[in-house]
């Protein structure tokens, strides 16, 4: 594809330039009106820019702030301002930003850094200079080394999965999309993004909205939001409702494992999908329909088929391809794959291959295996084992096991090792008032081994998330076996 974001966004405001493109609380911008704010911020950058920081509120100046860096031809790396603020500069620092667009408020989070805000007078006017293979942002992922890693995705990626999503989801401008995600995580580029340059208008409601269930549906139903992308806790939250707002549509479950009991009573309601994709991919590699599909013996729904443009293969640790049915690492190829890791990560890096024709492909490090309609089942992670009593234990499997129980609404099981460096579990639950730890241990003693069954047991009245959306295993109390504190 030979286009850029703000190629693409420039087009669809000729088309839709007196439709409403942003949606606020309190104020609405049109297409013409956010192309409007997005040149005149771009006329404050400097023409040689190249990685611009941006740490600012959920608002119609962060989107403008985001497309004017790429109308400029650099790219972006965004950070929430509740993050810590080490990680923030950390993040700007490997980045080498040439400054950070922020909020007044966010300044001494920023010492040593060059800042500026929407607000400055303009300087300049700005010629588009970015081309399909510059960098359009960098988003920073969780590091094995216990620092994040940032993933330099393109445009040419981004413009590859707007089309991907239209392909699927048949998006039009009468729609509308939720803007809830933190904008360091990649549902955040789905939102925006595949919205946006398919026509479709964004919803940013207040923080103080998106911390209540009950304030969150309140505001899908005021402005008709027809479809929501988040994490399968947010739908987990949703399907305990008694109903939905009428409007929504479309589910896009991402991030994380979905499990039935999680949409369940929201099939009847809306289209549900489960998405897989890692962020070096750019958003999604597949989607699966979960209401023409079925769940597996697990509790798990498939991740589906290729989006649009991207392969998927099932390969041994030869590299060859595994047989339907049989468990192989999942490896993505096409119009997705990123350009791997900024900064020092050459090891990480080798998970991105070159291909003869061109092309590239990302070794994921998840296993997986082709279902016999052709659909792909996710496993877990290659290097998510333990080992306790000299025995490989699959610390999901024990999760999916949970969700087995009666009277269990979430879990999380998470290793730990004691003074001696053994391994042991520590089941985390949501339950109803009615669980017993007995009756738990003896539905899942007729599933697990007696060594498989977690040996402590903590109930918890919700499991914390992170900013991504995902269970913070930092939060989670340890209890301990034996060791020093």
């Amino acid at each position: 594809m030979n286009q850029t974001i703000y190629d693409l966004f420039t087009q669809v405001v000729k088309e839709n330039k007196d439709r409403i493109a942003i949606i606020e609380e309190h104020r609405q911008l049109t297409f013409e009106q956010l192309l409007e704010l997005t040149d005149q911020i771009a006329n404050t950058f400097p023409k040689d820019v190249q990685t611009v920081g941006i740490v600012m509120d959920h608002r119609a100046e962060m989107i403008a702030t985001m497309l004017a860096t790429l109308k400029c031809g650099a790219c972006y790396v965004p950070a929430e301002p509740t993050f810590p603020t080490g990680r923030i500069q950390y993040m700007m620092e490997e980045a080498d930003v040439d400054f950070i667009v922020t909020e007044k408020a966010y300044t001494s989070k920023l010492d040593g850094f060059p800042t500026c805000f929407v607000d400055d007078q303009y300087k300049q006017s700005q010629n588009t200079q970015a081309q399909p293979s510059s960098p359009a942002y960098v988003l920073y992922t969780s590091g094995t080394t216990g620092k994040p890693k940032g993933v330099c995705v393109t445009n040419q990626n981004v413009c590859h999965y707007v089309q991907a999503f239209a392909n699927e989801f048949h998006p039009t401008n009468q729609d509308i999309m939720l803007q809830y995600s933190v904008c360091s995580f990649d549902i955040f580029v789905e939102e925006v993004f595949a919205s946006l340059l398919n026509g479709v208008a964004i919803a940013i409601p207040s923080p103080e909205v998106k911390t209540n269930i009950q304030s969150l549906m309140q505001f899908v139903e005021k402005y008709d939001i027809t479809m929501i992308s988040g994490f399968p806790y947010l739908f987990a939250d949703m399907n305990r409702l008694e109903e939905i707002p009428h409007s929504l549509r479309l589910l896009i479950s991402g991030g994380d494992v979905l499990r039935a009991s999680y949409v369940d009573h929201l099939l009847d309601q809306a289209d549900v999908y489960n998405t897989y994709g890692p962020s070096e991919t750019t958003v999604c590699a597949s989607y699966y329909h979960c209401n023409t599909g079925h769940s597996l013996s697990d509790g798990t729904y498939p991740v589906g088929h290729a989006v649009k443009g991207v392969t998927i293969r099932i390969l041994d640790k030869q590299g060859q391809e595994v047989k339907p049915g049989e468990t192989g690492e999942i490896c993505i190829y096409g119009n997705g794959v990123s350009n791997g890791y900024i900064g020092n990560h050459d090891e990480e890096n080798r998970m991105f291959v070159s291909l003869e024709d061109g092309s590239k492909m990302y070794h994921s490090g998840d296993l997986g295996y082709i279902l016999p309609d052709g659909n792909i089942a996710f496993l877990h992670r290659k290097d998510s084992q333990i080992m306790i009593y000299g025995k490989r234990v699959e610390v999901k499997e024990v999760e999916s096991c949970l969700y087995k129980c009666a009277h269990i609404q979430q879990a999380v099981v998470q290793a730990n090792t004691d003074e001696h460096g053994l391994s042991y579990m520590t089941a985390y639950i949501v339950g109803e008032p009615e669980l017993k730890v007995s009756d738990l241990k003896k539905e899942l003693a007729q599933n697990l081994t007696s060594f498989m069954i977690p040996e402590f047991f903590v109930k918890m009245k919700e499991i914390p998330l992170n900013a991504n959306g995902k269970p913070d295993i930092n939060q989670l109390p340890i209890v301990m076996k034996e060791g020093r504190f």
